[in-house]
């Protein structure tokens, strides 16, 4: 059982992710607006500028200690390349998602479906209970996807985005599980070199995308758009992934999964504050139930790790 100092120190170390999190979305939907960047090239930058960020601070960072029994090479190798091709899917498809349905829909969609998949994968391929409660929960997701996608009139929630913030939350899940796979069987990682290890995956498989749809985006505002894509990589990437990483580490995953709901809570402020968005009375109820639902789910995972 991690000591209440390391459980608090990783409960701020999820909250600030979360909240770094909440503002991605605006940040590049003022870049869509500003340019004719694309999601694969935002997410191609985003991942090298993130590595490069992070290869920079490992310079300063403190030399580790090696494990005491060595990490299987073939588990390390697939860790970091499933988690890095996840990532690419995750990211790129919530970017594609915020450009097509909106950051508010998209933001809801992708982290509401998150941890429903990782909660199907989790008892498909890991054998992992999910109980009534999750059930409940599961079945609640749902209920508030389809008031959110058929409660709104055509035009207000575009289904080509749903179905890009759908595999975005598929992405999200198969990293999640794979981390979990990946430590029960000795092949785990630290944050810090998952992290750089799967954002430079993610740039490989993105860079041939990236560079079809235009890898140098042309815009009126130069400067503006570096600027945010700057923000992006440093703030949302190259701070928020480490800590992300350590806070998962160090608290139960259905806590954690209840500390992230910050993200989307803020990327919808954001949206309706600065981006001009509104909430339909079918998005607001079909946002609460997704979020209730989660933390429904959550509470049942705690429940069952109790038990265990």
């Amino acid at each position: 059982m991690p000591a209440p100092r390391s459980v608090r120190r990783g409960l701020a170390c999820l909250a600030f992710a979360g909240a770094a999190w909440g503002t991605t979305g605006a940040a590049v939907d003022i870049v869509y607006r500003s340019s004719d960047f694309g999601p694969m090239a935002v997410s191609f930058w985003r991942f090298l500028t993130g590595v490069a960020l992070l290869l920079a601070a490992g310079i300063f960072r403190p030399a580790r200690k090696a494990p005491a029994a060595p990490r299987p090479r073939g588990r390390r190798v697939l860790l970091f390349t499933g988690t890095g091709i996840a990532l690419a899917v995750f990211q790129s498809a919530y970017f594609a998602a915020v450009q097509d349905t909106g950051l508010v829909v998209g933001t809801i969609v992708a982290l509401g479906a998150a941890p429903v998949f990782t909660a199907a994968g989790g008892r498909l391929f890991l054998g992992e209970r999910v109980g009534g409660g999750g059930l409940l929960a599961i079945g609640g997701t749902l209920a508030g996807l389809a008031v959110l996608v058929l409660g709104n009139r055509a035009g207000v929630v575009h289904p080509l985005g749903v179905g890009m913030a759908l595999l975005s939350a598929a992405g999200y899940a198969v990293s999640t599980l794979l981390g979990r796979w990946t430590g029960r069987h000795g092949g785990g990682e630290d944050p810090y070199t998952l992290t750089v290890g799967s954002f430079a995956v993610g740039a490989a498989v993105m860079l041939p995308f990236a560079w079809g749809e235009g890898l140098v985006p042309h815009t009126a505002h130069p400067g503006h758009v570096v600027l945010l894509m700057l923000y992006v990589a440093t703030v949302t990437t190259a701070l928020a992934y480490p800590l992300y990483f350590a806070g998962a580490g160090a608290v139960r995953a259905a806590t954690a999964s209840v500390v992230m709901l910050i993200e989307p809570v803020s990327a919808a402020v954001l949206a309706v504050l600065f981006l001009g968005e509104r909430l339909t009375a079918a998005t607001v109820v079909g946002t609460v139930v997704m979020l209730l639902a989660i933390a429904g789910l959550a509470l049942a995972e705690s429940r069952l790790e109790a038990r265990d």
